[in-house]
């Protein structure tokens, strides 16, 4: 039997609409599962398999066609992660009797840095905007707070005016899923925001409600940011290429360096599983082998 381009299934249909409804997904993250399932919904019809009848061992099978695809451990990992999530909620609606993925384990990944700035180099970049002219006055307040709250590009651009507290210091930031969290900035950084809101802000004529504006006086975009941050980083010196990310993966080592725990970082990154944060601690630990090779007596014997 040859597959249709695409196929629907009743139990897939029903598993999209509850991370949708229930789970409040974010379009990209809900096109990542129904592009997975779809996948291994091709591979059972090619096969003439029935997702009903699945079972661990035309799991592995489709594990094997997916390899062969040239799928690497990255990619696979979460393609399996996708289909865990479906086989945990199949179980709960009791349409299988046995788990047909729980001998399913994760390919090995490779330990992959996440690309940070040091602390000169975050300094050189805060300290470039031209705070005497309204574009560099927002440029200022944006990179400031993007390492002062270690925001994702798309929490920056999505903030509005009333998420910032300026009482308390604290930014409202609403995450992945559309999860709200609230994050403490230093005192430059709320210096820096307030200024730019009071009297900065207006002079761009807002026409929409997004805290950092254009000239049109609309939302910057993803481009936006990017371009910004790119010629900044130029104007610094740093040969390497960096990204809005790399701002949040400072934000995240530098805290760690500086004493924090795992558990804090993970809920100022709004990380809603540890494991995604815990990459962090090679970074930490290659910083503590370094201390100790410089630093313990019999290192240099």
């Amino acid at each position: 039997m040859k597959s249709a381009d695409t196929i629907n299934h009743p139990w897939v249909d029903r598993y999209l609409e509850y991370l949708l409804v229930e789970k409040g997904l974010s379009e990209n993250s809900l096109a990542g599962y129904a592009a997975d399932l779809q996948s291994l919904l091709v591979f059972l019809a090619d096969k003439s398999f029935a997702l009903k009848e699945l079972t661990d061992s035309t799991l592995f099978l489709y594990l094997t066609h997916l390899r062969a695809k040239g799928l690497k451990s990255r990619s696979l990992a979460r393609h399996l992660s996708s289909l865990r999530g479906f086989f945990a909620f199949a179980m709960d609606e009791k349409w299988y009797k046995e788990d047909p993925g729980h001998l399913l384990e994760n390919p090995k990944l490779p330990k992959k840095l996440p690309e940070f700035l040091t602390r000169d180099e975050v300094a050189r970049v805060l300290a470039l905007p031209d705070t005497s002219t309204p574009l560099g006055m927002r440029d200022k307040a944006m990179l400031e707070l993007l390492y002062a709250a270690g925001l994702r590009v798309s929490e920056l651009i999505s903030m509005k005016v009333l998420d910032f507290d300026p009482q308390v210091g604290m930014l409202r930031v609403f995450g992945k899923g559309a999860k709200e969290r609230l994050v403490p900035i230093h005192f430059t950084a709320q210096e820096y925001l307030a200024q730019y809101l009071e009297f900065t802000r207006p002079s761009f004529k807002p026409v929409e409600d997004f805290m950092f504006l254009n000239r049109s006086g609309k939302g910057l975009t993803r481009q936006g940011v990017w371009k910004l941050i790119k010629k900044f980083a130029t104007m610094a010196g740093i040969k390497r290429s960096i990204s809005p990310h790399t701002f949040r993966h400072s934000f995240a080592t530098h805290l760690l360096e500086g004493g924090a725990d795992l558990r804090t970082v993970q809920i100022l990154l709004g990380h809603a599983d540890i494991s995604a944060t815990e990459i962090y601690t090679h970074v930490e630990s290659e910083r503590l082998r370094s201390l100790h090779r410089k630093f313990h007596p019999r290192s240099s014997m």
